[in-house]
């Protein structure tokens, strides 16, 4: 199944890109995304660890994907 990804922010940047579409396999989970993009972007891992997660515009800490779903991963923002 197709998955559309985007990253925002320090994820972007160590990631190398603001998105992108994976054929991932049926069931795959909001977790075992974020260990396959650990694998895929090493450099990304302390960052995906603290990130939010929205599947479909709406904030999960866990879910099944389905095919065309959107996932994004939000980093945490800091400043003042």
């Amino acid at each position: 199944m197709q998955v559309r990804l985007r990253y925002f922010a320090a994820l972007r940047e160590r990631a190398g890109c603001d998105g992108e579409s994976l054929e991932v396999p049926a069931g795959a989970t909001v977790s075992a995304m974020r260990a396959l993009l650990v694998e895929r972007y090493p450099a990304a891992a302390p960052v995906l660890a603290r990130c939010a997660v929205a599947v479909n515009r709406e904030y999960v800490t866990e879910a099944a994907l389905a095919d065309g779903d959107e996932l994004v991963f939000i980093p945490p923002v800091g400043g003042g």
